[in-house]
Order: C-alpha cells, then sequence, then structure tokens
C-alpha cells in the first residue's frame, strides 16, 4: 500500500493537472464561442473574467510550489524517512486543495485571509519537514 507521502505527491500534481485541464476546457469554450481567440490568450488570462483569472493564478501557485512542497515528500519517499511526512502530508494537501478553492470562490478581504491561512499551514509543514530531513541524516 502506497504511503500517505506518495499519495499526497501524486494528490498534489493531480490538482494542478485539474486546474490545468478545467482552464482549458473554458479557453476552448471561449474559443470556440470566438469571444476570444486562441492566440489571444494570455498566460495570467489577464484579458479575460475575474474568474479565470483567478483560475490562473491557483494553477501557478500550484505549478510554483510542487518543486518545493513536492520535492520534500520526495526526498522522504526516496529516503525511507517517509516517517517525517507522512503524519502532515493529508494535511498539507487538504490545505492545498483550501488555497485553490478558496482562490477560485473570492478575492474578498475574508477569503483572501482565508487563502493566507491555508497557505501558511503549507509554508510551515514544509519548514518543520525541512529541519526534520535535515537533522535526520
Amino acid at each position: 500500500m502506497a504511503s500517505p507521502s506518495l499519495i499526497a505527491l501524486t494528490l498534489f500534481i493531480v490538482w494542478t493537472l485539474l486546474l490545468m485541464a478545467l482552464m482549458e476546457v473554458i479557453r476552448s469554450k471561449i474559443a470556440l464561442q470566438g469571444t476570444v481567440s486562441a492566440n489571444e490568450f494570455r498566460p495570467d488570462n489577464a484579458n479575460l473574467s475575474p474568474f479565470m483569472q483567478r483560475l490562473a493564478r491557483a494553477h501557478a501557485n500550484c505549478i510554483e510550489n510542487i518543486p518545493v512542497l513536492g520535492g520534500l515528500l520526495l526526498i522522504a519517499i526516496v529516503s525511507g524517512r517517509e516517517y517525517i511526512t507522512d503524519p502532515l502530508a493529508y494535511v498539507l494537501v487538504a490545505a492545498r486543495f483550501a488555497q485553490s478553492l478558496i482562490h477560485l470562490a473570492s478575492s474578498s478581504s475574508a477569503a483572501v485571509t482565508l487563502r493566507f491561512v491555508a497557505f501558511i499551514t503549507q509554508v510551515m509543514i514544509g519548514l518543520y519537514w525541512s529541519f526534520k530531513l535535515l537533522t535526520s541524516i
């Protein structure tokens, strides 16, 4: 059976892919409707709806964090130290999902605060794992 760390890493990657797929499905619909031509899409969706702009940022947030947080999970997995990351692996993924979903839902002050809580949860877990991985060598 796969460890929580391996499952969390896989879920993080799948979540990133799902956000990308959602963005491309919506972009395809927009292009097929002729609202915006395919060569006019901007990476940040700046010329599209606020939701699409938030979707681009939610996806980018995942891409920005996979090398760091996913890297820590991978280090633990390949070095046989999953006992360090397993206890908080699902918390990390839940915080990532929450951050993305809140980002998609709203940009209100309350939503930004909740999104920050989800983000700082991930940062704190990453710092904790870093310390534990470095001190268990």
